[in-house]
């Protein structure tokens, strides 16, 4: 049985003011442990899978991260884990994130399928491009988890080789899978070209919501799919993604995306030079489009400490240097407040909120420093052991999150943000969420220096309402 919770906001209509839809019916708050799956969710198909050390006779992993021969998959620092001894399992990942008992009880995303938009891939050249379907059957290998459920969707970009993937799609692909392993992936791709200019990104995002949304109940949206910095975008532009957004929503699928990695600065309008650390742009303090959008779910970044023997969760601050590239495009958690979108109702009230849409919503680890384990196959028999980090990874793992949430309530929830702020009104906040209250996103551009803003209790424009405890968090979002 799930406790209610006491002293719940009463229920009442929201309306997403700048998403122009109405939300009803919010949940009836609850927290406590959870004891019991939801009724009529499936139980059987073998047991959880578990984490834990390569199994025997595997190949060894390569204690350097992947990033000769090409651009960097992650252009983090130096001091980013590289080995799966010093970035987290996906199996400590689960347990710091409350995870690993819903996966004991059969909630592990089976019958749900999360979509994932990427660039297409025209040449296979390792490591800085590998074969997905390699990579992932190693990680899985590694750390015991079930062979994903995976294919690839081909009709906007054409592409030729489906399963060639940047350091950005593995990211994607594995760390989805580490958190709901049972859950379908979808790898939706889009023209190689989609993040050279705002125009290609436009029509990518407006292509890959459209079609994407026709393929399962959550897409998650990392590099692929973005639109850069909202001084980027048109009036016109921004209806175009908005329409498209609202078409998901009215379909009943969570849009989550990353809020970018250059902390209180947008990305650059050509978006491919903070994905691969290639060129200059001139850097500009805003919010970046999708995540600023009201019907998307703005997932931020923090630096998560916990246990390296059993996963569980110590603390959080939010992401920022010095765990980044002063002067790149990975910084810290993107963050701040919207010059294009008025304050949805879900915010209202919320503190440090303005009159305009704050972003972002959640957040999760992004510190290449503490990220969880990749397997990146670099040809020959042979891969390496790398981190994940930005927003990249706090994006899937929202996404997964979700997932499980849909599998928990037997349907797709759709657009959760109004939801999620209601448990965060409630009594259940602190068992639903990790409140994040220290660090802060500012960025630097040597001379100049973008001060960003400063996590606190309940939201801030850093790391937005926290990052998912989803033991509590999934029976209520469920519900």
């Amino acid at each position: 049985m799930i406790r209610l919770c006491p002293g719940s906001a009463p229920r009442r209509r929201l309306l997403a003011a700048a998403a122009g839809i109405a939300v009803t019916g919010l949940l009836a708050a609850g927290c406590g442990p959870v004891q019991a799956a939801a009724a009529g969710t499936a139980r059987s198909g073998g047991p959880a899978p578990s984490g834990g050390p390569a199994p025997s006779g595997g190949p060894a992993p390569s204690g350097g991260p992947a990033r000769s021969g090409g651009p960097a998959p992650f252009a983090g620092s130096t001091a980013d884990c590289d080995s799966a001894t010093t970035c987290y399992t996906p199996e400590q990942l689960q347990v710091a994130y409350g995870v690993r008992p819903l996966l004991e009880r059969g909630i592990d995303g089976r019958g749900e399928t999360v979509v994932l938009p990427e660039l297409a891939e025209t040449t296979l050249k390792p490591p800085a491009v590998s074969d997905l379907r390699q990579d992932m059957a190693r990680f899985d290998s590694l750390f015991r988890l079930p062979a994903p459920r995976m294919r690839v969707v081909s009709t906007f970009s054409g592409a030729v080789s489906p399963w060639l993937a940047f350091g950005e799609e593995v990211l994607d692909a594995e760390m989805v899978h580490a958190l709901a392993p049972r859950a379908s992936l979808v790898i939706l791709l889009v023209r190689s070209t989609s993040l050279d200019n705002t125009p290609n990104a436009v029509a990518a995002a407006v292509a890959s919501l459209r079609i994407g949304s026709t393929l399962g109940g959550v897409m998650s949206i990392s590099a692929a799919g973005q639109v850069g910095g909202e001084h980027c975008v048109t009036r016109a532009q921004t209806e175009l993604v908005h329409a498209a957004l609202r078409t998901a929503a009215a379909r009943h699928v969570t849009v989550v995306a990353a809020s970018g990695d250059i902390g209180a600065v947008g990305e650059p309008c050509s978006p491919i030079k903070a994905l691969t650390g290639s060129g200059t742009f001139p850097p500009v303090k805003e919010v970046t489009l999708l995540a600023s959008d009201p019907l998307v779910l703005g997932a931020g970044g923090t630096t998560l400490t916990a246990s390296h023997k059993t996963g569980a969760w110590i603390g959080e601050t939010a992401w920022g240097l010095p765990y980044g590239n002063p002067g790149s495009g990975f910084q810290g958690s993107g963050g701040g407040f919207s010059r294009l979108f008025a304050r949805p109702r879900y915010q209202d009230g919320m503190p440090r909120t303005r009159a305009v849409r704050g972003v972002p919503d959640v957040s999760a680890d992004a510190n290449g420093h503490t990220g969880m384990a990749l397997a990146i196959s670099v040809g020959g028999g042979r891969y390496v052991i790398r981190d994940s980090g930005g927003t990249s990874a706090s994006a899937p793992i929202w996404a997964a999150i979700i997932a499980l949430a849909d599998q928990y309530a037997g349907r797709h929830l759709g657009f959760v943000n109004p939801a999620l702020y209601r448990i965060a009104r409630s009594r259940c906040y602190h068992r639903a969420f990790h409140d994040i209250t220290v660090g802060n996103n500012t960025a630097q551009f040597p001379p100049r220096t973008f001060t960003g803003y400063r996590a606190g209790p309940g939201w801030d424009a850093v790391t937005g309402l926290g990052s998912p405890d989803a033991q509590a968090l999934v029976p209520l979002l469920a519900r």
